[in-house]
């Protein structure tokens, strides 16, 4: 049975495309499943004016193609508010402050109060200062607060947010969103290590080869053109998402499977992952921008994008990590628009027998095994595959890869929650195992800083991809030099 959340949101940035597309739906499905009930309520604010009854149509509309029981969605609606709000006068906070008091009394949500800030980075600071000064905090309840990426630019600018967030907020208050990590076959990636010894025992560098990390998206920046041209593929996909995902490939197993072990073990590999000289970084990362094909524009002329921009829409790159289990073990990840497809799939290559016994040395095929591999499905399908060489069926003896895959069925997939579902009820159960610690997140930078400090002072050779492909040639030369090549491969 689903237990209760008693809670008041602030929701910073109500009105916005993120809180329409995301939040009110997984906030419905939550209150559907009866995480939340009778004791919550979200106070929505923004510049815009809007009466209590007209921010509530905006939330039926946001959740209208969900399928709802006769009257649900119009009780959930009963439990939104809203308040027009300027985020840099102080004076706004005091009828904040106000309308919060009169809401928690109202719903009875014992002073547990969670700020979520679904808008501009540049005010996150702000906002937390302010939410201190003029008191909307709590004695009596906890005091919590979201926030969505970007995280910073920089390790620098990173460091700032974070002190200006310190003033107000301790680190166990603070959750940072990175909805990769409410993604179900991402978590699955503990309970595959840690709850199979036949994998774990298998889980270093006497028997991984290599391990290949793919985030590949088939549109390209669409309405996002703006921001995405001061940011790129390095910041928008490679510190966060890829990072989150290799620090959970490189980790060590935990003592508990509790949010502060956990995040102990991803520090600790973030602290060991190797950070690139300049030379090294030229050597180990390639960088990648769409060019046209047929009536589609190239990125630098897409609307909103700078003519000459030198953004990079493709990030690919070798990771080391310089520890026990992992040392000689690159691991390979890749991002970007406009590739042949959209999917996120984990590859892990095991090594070949030192030996191979099959090999025919009447044949030009001397090496006749393959590499066993495997794979972590993580978008659209959720699930495993494992490939196997076996002897191939009939007279002589030769082998063949073989695939055994499990693929989830399309009703677990359906009862699988959003990202957003699961990481707005971890937040309101207090559990950080899916969010990013501060730690995690300057370690990240440290590392990305040195390969956008190169890119920013190269004049780069763009386009050097074509829509529909798997990005530039240097991508697979990159594997090359190394004698591997990606998995998924569309030149096979």
């Amino acid at each position: 049975m689903a237990t209760e959340n008693k809670a008041l949101i602030t929701l910073f940035g109500a009105t916005g495309d993120l809180a329409k597309r995301k939040l009110y739906t997984s906030l419905f499905k939550l209150y559907q499943k009866g995480y939340l009930a009778d004791h919550f309520a979200l106070l929505g604010t923004s510049r815009h004016e809007m009466s209590d009854e007209e921010f509530q149509e905006l939330v039926l509309n946001s959740i209208k193609d969900i399928p709802a029981k006769d009257g649900e969605a119009e009780a959930f609606s009963k439990h939104f508010f809203y308040c027009a709000h300027d985020v840099t006068k102080p004076e706004h906070y005091v009828k904040l402050k106000d309308r919060l008091a009169e809401l928690d009394k109202q719903f009875g949500t014992e002073g547990n109060r969670l700020f979520y800030m679904s808008m501009a980075p540049q005010f996150f600071g702000t906002i937390a200062i302010n939410i201190k000064k003029q008191g909307l905090l709590t004695d009596n309840g906890y005091n919590r607060l979201v926030i969505e990426k970007p995280f910073g630019r920089d390790f620098d600018s990173a460091k700032k947010l974070n002190d200006e967030l310190s003033q107000t907020f301790e680190e166990n208050q603070i959750f940072r969103i990175d909805h990769y990590l409410g993604k179900e076959m991402v978590q699955n990636i503990q309970a595959l290590r840690f709850g199979n010894p036949i994998i774990e025992a298998l889980w270093n560098n006497r028997y991984i080869d290599n391990i290949q990390v793919t985030l590949s998206e088939k549109l390209g920046v669409e309405e996002r053109a703006g921001y995405y041209d001061n940011s790129g593929a390095l910041r928008d996909m490679v510190q966060n998402h890829i990072m989150q995902v290799v620090a959970q490939l490189a980790m060590e197993e935990p003592v508990a499977f509790t949010d502060d072990d956990v995040r102990v073990e991803k520090i600790k590999a973030l602290r060991s992952l190797r950070v690139y000289t300049p030379s090294e970084a030229a050597a180990n990362f390639v960088r990648g921008q769409y060019g046209a094909v047929n009536d589609q524009p190239d990125y630098r002329h897409e609307d909103g994008v700078d003519p000459e921009s030198g953004t990079e829409t493709f990030v690919a790159a070798k990771l080391m990590f310089d520890n026990y289990r992992w040392s000689g073990v690159p691991f390979y990840v890749r991002t970007g628009k406009k590739l042949a497809d959209k999917f996120t799939r984990i590859d892990i290559v095991f090594k070949k027998p030192l030996i191979d016994i099959f090999a025919n040395p009447d044949t030009a095929d001397k090496q006749a095994l393959k590499s066993n591999v495997l794979t972590i499905y993580v978008e659209p399908n959720s699930g495993f595959g494992l490939r196997l060489n076996a002897k191939h069926v009939g007279q002589g003896f030769t082998t063949e890869p073989v695939d055994l895959n499990f693929v989830q069925s399309d009703t677990a997939k359906k009862e699988s929650p959003e990202p957003y579902e699961r990481l707005f009820h971890d937040a309101l159960e207090g559990n950080h195992t899916n969010f990013a610690s501060w730690a995690e997140i300057a370690y990240a930078w440290k590392f990305v800083d040195v390969i956008r400090n190169l890119w920013d002072i190269e004049k780069p050779q763009f386009p050097n991809y074509t829509p529909g492909s798997m990005g530039p040639a240097a991508a697979s030369e990159l594997l090359a030099r190394d004698g591997r090549k990606w998995v998924y491969d569309l030149n096979k």
